[in-house]
């Protein structure tokens, strides 16, 4: 795994850190990386949504359709990550 160092003022860090303590991560490393995961889904996701709202009308979407087309989001972060 990669190092990287950020610089962050005071009030940042001391709201990661109090995230990192309420939320039950060990460090804060590991609260930024689940924040940095969690940006990737929704970009996957926004994504997968402009593709759909790029393409041609059909059929008003099925809740098992939004169901299929989450876990192919989260297969595109995982894939990502």
């Amino acid at each position: 795994m990669a190092t990287m160092n950020i610089s962050l003022p005071d009030d940042m860090r001391s709201a990661v850190d109090a995230q990192t303590a309420a939320r039950g991560y060990g460090t804060s490393s590991e609260y930024v990386r689940d924040l940095i995961r969690r940006d990737l889904d929704r970009q996957a996701l926004r994504e997968l949504l402009d593709e759909g709202r790029k393409s041609a009308q059909g059929e008003p979407l099925s809740t098992q359709t939004f169901d299929h087309l989450r876990a192919r989001a989260v297969r595109v972060a995982d894939e990502s990550s």
